[in-house]
């Protein structure tokens, strides 16, 4: 089944400019979150942006959903570091690899903290959002759980 407004999404059309705007946009996403800047991060989203972990069945929504979704990821893992792995950049927004390490000293969705070192994969699509030039969330994969 096709999802309800993908053609138009596959047939949306890039040029450099776009794909700077993008580009540099994740780019500031990025900075901010090494920084644990939540505002910085904030500004490169929605008002309506939706932050999601489809395996857990979580959803953060809006701007204080996101905010939350910050402070418990980086309340559970206070050294989290993302190395990222491959990105692909297009009208559509920001798909990127990452290999996630941090240490696991607060609780994360079900995960009670170990206190230990971790590693794990994550990918993370960063929907783009035409009419309002930010991204609308995170749709975020992981085999953490």
């Amino acid at each position: 089944m096709v999802q309800k407004g993908i053609l138009e999404k596959i047939r949306l059309d890039i040029n450099q400019e776009l794909y700077d705007e993008i580009r540099d946009l994740w780019k500031v996403h990025s900075i901010a979150e090494d920084n644990r800047d939540i505002p910085g991060l904030m500004s490169t989203l929605t008002d309506d942006c939706v932050y999601e972990i489809p395996q857990k069945n979580a959803k953060w929504v809006g701007l204080e959903g996101a905010t939350n979704f910050y402070l418990e990821l980086l309340g559970a893992f206070p050294d989290i570091n993302f190395d990222l792995q491959n990105i692909v950049i297009g009208p559509q927004g920001v798909f990127e690899e990452a290999i996630v390490t941090g240490t696991h000293k607060g609780r994360w969705l079900d995960n009670e903290p170990t206190g230990e070192k971790v590693e794990f994969n994550v990918t993370i699509l960063f929907p783009w959002d035409h009419e309002k030039r930010k991204f609308s969330g995170e749709r975020i994969y992981t085999d953490y759980f």
